[in-house]
């Protein structure tokens, strides 16, 4: 579903898949090769969010702003893990977000970092690049190999677009 409020339309890039059941509203652009998946909401109503490319919004997920304060950035090549909240932040590129894991207002994201499930960031947290963090509130565990990028990071970012052909091709009419 996509909402146009305060005068303000969701844009999307090319190749996006948005399930039926997602729903992304107001003052909100995405690059290309996004996907917001079942249950997903993205609320730009009360301040922009911005999304790059390659970015998996995962079922449940829940993106938001505050009011005249924080603005939400995403960078390229980002996974958002099932029932995320990501609210007012800024995440850079290569970075996974994990399940349930919750990113609070002004906190920042480095990029090629994991803020592991159940993870809580809490406001105004910056998190190194290349790093792990994990627990609540989320402190940092390790630095990230170049394996664990790889395997981890580009793999879920890659699986995505995989996806997300599948219900491209099992939705054209016959």
């Amino acid at each position: 579903m996509i909402i146009t409020v305060r005068e303000k339309t969701p844009e999307l890039g090319q190749n996006n898949y948005v399930a039926p059941t997602a729903t992304l509203i107001g003052d909100v652009k995405a690059g290309d090769d996004c996907s917001f998946w079942f249950g997903s909401v993205v609320r730009g109503d009360v301040n922009s969010i911005r999304l790059g490319n390659k970015v998996n919004v995962q079922d449940n997920v829940v993106i938001h702003c505050t009011y005249e304060k924080s603005e939400t950035i995403i960078g390229n090549n980002v996974s958002i893990g099932h029932n995320a909240v990501v609210h007012g932040c800024t995440i850079y590129d290569n970075v996974l977000v994990g399940i349930s894991a919750v990113i609070m207002d002004g906190a920042i994201i480095h990029k090629n970092s994991i803020i592991a499930a159940g993870a809580v960031v809490l406001k105004n947290t910056i998190v190194e690049e290349g790093c792990i963090y994990a627990g609540v509130p989320a402190k940092k565990i390790r630095e990230i190999s170049p394996d664990l990028l790889e395997g981890e990071i580009e793999r879920i970012a890659d699986n995505y677009l995989l996806y997300t052909s599948w219900y491209k091709e099992d939705n054209v009419p016959k």
